[in-house]
């Protein structure tokens, strides 16, 4: 951006101890992206030194660097905040451009206007299809599939594991229930028409959130194929108990948000049957000698289902 014009896009990004990621994507940025840009971080309390390289390595990037941890949901909204493009789009700090994702997303954007919010697809290290970029929004049956088991035992499945839109590889153009927050474009006239994301949500369920309230208010969330990245998933969440409470905080927070009359009640009974039958089941394989630590989140979650089905 040069001159005061106006930049096509605004990237927003969030940190949190993101030093081993960052600076792969900001560079990837400059490299692919061809229209006019700014890029604004929110470093969200960092310990790991991800301000002090920012700013000394990138200093044409906007950077906050907050004292205290706000979480996602506020921390995206402080960057939107000091946004000047036409379009406002959201990367994770473990994504990586390899070509022009951005730009393609923009003129996808510009050619096929209405759908308010713009998704791509997302690769792993090995260059294969990783399904987080999309997913379908959770209903009775969803969960009911969850609550079962056929999520795991069919998982994919267009029946009974419908959130994940079956075998689709996010190769074509279709619209979808939510567009997650790794990567998500919006005009900023839209963005500020839907209000942002709801900063009740700490971290997970608030990128579902905003797509439903699109969804309420008209548009169509919508996934643009070419517009591809590598996400590598997870970088950012080591502990997995921690990790998998704040997800189902977020869905039960979508539940008591989004469904109403007997849904609200039925679906939160389903999201937390579904925990204790991973419960059941990691305590049964570790009664056998086959448990492995990596299952035992689910019997910590079924103890703690009081706290984390309130939602946040």
């Amino acid at each position: 951006m040069t001159d005061g014009a106006t930049p096509d896009l605004s990237v927003l990004i969030v940190t949190y101890n993101s030093a081993d990621h960052i600076e792969t994507l900001l560079a990837s940025i400059e490299r692919h992206t061809a229209s006019s840009h700014e890029v604004i971080v929110v470093d969200n309390a960092s310990t790991d030194g991800t301000s002090t390289l920012i700013a000394e390595r990138h200093p044409q990037v906007t950077l906050v660097a907050s004292e205290e941890n706000l979480g996602f949901a506020k921390g995206v909204n402080r960057a939107a905040d000091l946004a000047s493009g036409e379009f406002v789009v959201l990367l994770n700090p473990d994504t990586r451009l390899d070509r022009p994702a951005l730009d393609d997303l923009v003129a996808f954007a510009r050619a096929n206007p209405g759908h308010g919010i713009y998704g791509g697809r997302t690769v792993d290290e090995h260059g294969e299809v990783d399904p987080s970029s999309c997913w379908g929004f959770a209903t009775p049956w969803s969960l009911t599939c969850f609550a079962l088991g056929l999520t795991t035992v069919f998982k994919r499945s267009r029946w009974f594991d419908p959130e994940s839109l079956g075998g689709w590889d996010r190769d074509s153009v279709r619209e979808v229930g939510v567009v997650t927050g790794c990567l998500a474009l919006a005009r900023r006239a839209v963005w500020r028409e839907l209000g942002g994301l709801d900063e009740r949500f700490w971290m997970y369920g608030e990128d579902a959130d905003l797509s439903a309230r699109a969804w309420a208010a008209g548009y169509r969330p919508v996934i643009c194929p070419s517009a591809e990245i590598f996400h590598a998933v997870g970088a950012s969440s080591a502990d997995r108990t921690h990790n998998l409470e704040m997800v189902y905080r977020g869905k039960a927070t979508l539940i008591r948000l989004h469904f109403d009359g007997w849904r609200r009640p039925y679906a939160l009974a389903m999201l937390q049957a579904g925990i204790g039958l991973r419960a059941a089941g990691s305590a049964i394989r570790a009664l056998l000698g086959r448990g492995r630590p990596t299952d035992m989140p689910y019997v910590r979650m079924w103890r703690r289902r009081r706290q984390w089905a309130q939602g946040y």
